[in-house]
């Protein structure tokens, strides 16, 4: 319980950092201030779950990563998923999973299109 506590401490002071970013910043990073806020909030292991999702339709984590706006599109949707019990069932079979396995990946689309 303690490290929820701690890790909800984390994303509190994380979100107040994002809240006082300028405009400058935020170009920087190319990403809106609700994007950030976003990531900030998704679970930790969300980046994990992506690129072995991909990994189940056999591309690469360098394939994944490649295109930096396409990796948060497919972050940001992993995020949003409320299936996270199936992906988690699908990513524990680990190399026995095949793509048929993931019907239900809102990022199925754009890892059977090889990102494309």
């Amino acid at each position: 319980m303690f490290d929820r506590i701690k890790a909800l401490k984390h994303r509190w002071q994380d979100l107040k950092e994002i809240a006082q970013l300028n405009q400058r910043a935020l170009d920087d990073l190319g990403m809106t201030r609700d994007q950030i806020e976003a990531f900030a909030r998704m679970p930790q292991d969300v980046p994990d779950r992506v690129v072995a999702m991909a990994q189940i339709f056999g591309l690469t984590e360098a394939q994944v990563r490649a295109d930096h706006d396409r990796y948060h599109e497919l972050l940001y949707t992993c995020g949003q998923c409320k299936d996270r019990k199936n992906c988690s069932k699908v990513l524990e079979r680990g190399a026995l999973a095949k793509p048929a396995d993931a019907a239900f990946c809102l990022n199925k689309a754009s890892f059977a299109a090889g990102l494309g």
